[in-house]
């Protein structure tokens, strides 16, 4: 075994960390009314334009479809969900 454990048990701990980021972000975008999340796409893009990396808008868009699917179909998207994309 490893000194820093196997390589998918560091990918996880990775993954675990957005997982942590998107559940941080929840109470904001729930918040926001329906008009608001739905703009979030387009902001997403200019701040992709602007210079921003997915990675770095990665938790907040995951946050934003979680919380897309609540509000449509009443389903929130539980943590392992988001770890598989």
């Amino acid at each position: 075994k490893a000194i820093f454990g196997t390589k998918n048990s560091r990918v996880l701990k990775q993954l675990n960390h957005i997982v942590e980021k998107i559940n941080s972000l929840e109470p904001e975008i729930e918040k926001l009314p329906d008009t608001e999340l739905k703009n979030k796409t387009a902001e997403f893009k200019e701040r992709l334009k602007g210079g921003e990396t997915l990675t770095d808008l990665l938790p907040e868009a995951f946050a934003c479809v979680r919380e897309a699917s609540r509000r449509t179909i009443g389903q929130r998207h539980f943590d392992v969900q988001l770890i598989g994309g």
